[in-house]
């Protein structure tokens, strides 16, 4: 007859096992050490830096010769050959939807002028610089250049499941790209909000608390490229237990059953 200290090691198996596991609530991310020794950066409302042009970044290039007159012209109902208006993302251009991408080597190839850095760059520094380099085909040139592929990372509070929102806009704020990622999760922690943005070549971290009426001067803090904002979520300790010890539970059941099958056949 089996002893009563293998039916103990049975009952004390999923204890053991959910002691030693390091599955549970493993999803959270971007922990920080306790006992206040990670010191958060000062929250700023508005970027530090303007955005600078980065290796991949696709956008859109538009070319108005004599200052934008014919742009002028278009937005107030004049007729505009299509020649007046170039390398633009227009119905009456020849080229139409058509994006530029920056190459690995920090270079755009453009129509006429053939490669131009942009790497580094912010967007008033390139569009000086083409300003430049077609003048010598255009008449005072008039050149917009938008960023198309501008987005940020949002971790909603739900686990590590997190969405891709692009930036439709240079001045959209924290609450819009929360409410477009579908705003907090019911396990998200309003009052834990990480926001990481590259600065100087590595990553600030700033906390910010939207669960009081305090935290509503930080709604309107302006989002940049390549931000990521982590909604932490709370410990979901009865689910992920459950979860952890479901699978030995089963074993344990399975192998119960044998034993008692075996002692009734003796």
């Amino acid at each position: 007859m089996i002893n009563n200290k293998f039916y103990k090691l049975i009952f004390l198996s999923p204890l053991l096992i959910v002691l030693g596991s390091c599955g549970i609530n493993s999803s959270i991310m971007f922990k920080t050490p306790k006992g206040g020794s990670f010191k958060y950066d000062s929250i700023p409302m508005r970027p530090a830096t303007e955005y600078t042009i980065s290796k991949d970044d696709k956008f859109n290039f538009y070319l108005y010769p004599n200052a934008g007159e014919k742009l002028i012209e278009s937005i107030s109902g004049t007729n505009v050959k299509e020649d007046n208006i170039l390398f633009g993302n227009n119905n009456n251009n020849i080229f139409t939807n058509f994006q530029y991408i920056v190459k690995g080597d920090g270079n755009v190839e453009l129509p006429i002028v053939g490669n131009v850095k942009a790497e580094g760059l912010t967007l008033s520094e390139f569009q000086d610089s083409l300003k430049k380099k077609y003048a010598t085909q255009y008449n005072t040139p008039f050149i917009k250049v938008e960023i198309t592929n501008q987005r940020c990372i949002v971790f909603s509070g739900q686990g590590s499941a997190a969405k891709i929102v692009p930036i439709m806009n240079n001045n959209t704020t924290l609450m819009e790209i929360i409410a477009q990622a579908g705003g907090i999760d019911s396990r998200g922690q309003s009052k834990i909000i990480k926001l990481m943005r590259r600065v100087n070549g590595s990553r600030e971290v700033y906390l910010i608390d939207l669960s009081t009426m305090e935290g509503l001067v930080y709604t309107d803090m302006i989002v940049q490229g390549n931000d990521y904002i982590y909604i932490e979520p709370k410990p979901d300790l009865a689910k992920e237990l459950v979860k952890e010890i479901a699978p030995v539970l089963s074993i344990i059941s399975s192998v119960f059953v044998i034993v008692r099958i075996i002692q009734t056949t003796k």
